[in-house]
């Protein structure tokens, strides 16, 4: 009997363990500013490593927005 309920309390923690494992990460998916922390993160890196995309991403949104600031301003 006292194996079976050794075997049951073992298995609750690791379930108790593993909920709040996955509680935590919900949690941290839903944090906004920490996400938006780690995404920038990830663009310093990136622009560090390689700034060539980045560059050409920079332009083309500059590109777009010239172009709608253009197609305005000719409709007046």
């Amino acid at each position: 009997m006292t194996d079976q309920h050794d075997d049951l309390a073992d298995r609750v923690a690791a379930t108790r363990a593993q909920l709040f494992d996955t509680l935590d990460a919900i949690e941290d998916k839903l944090n906004v500013p920490k996400q938006i922390g780690i995404a920038a993160s990830k663009v310093k890196r990136g622009v560090d490593e390689n700034p060539v995309p980045y560059l050409a991403g920079l332009a083309a949104g500059v590109a777009v927005v010239g172009g709608i600031v253009v197609a305005v301003l000719r409709r007046r």
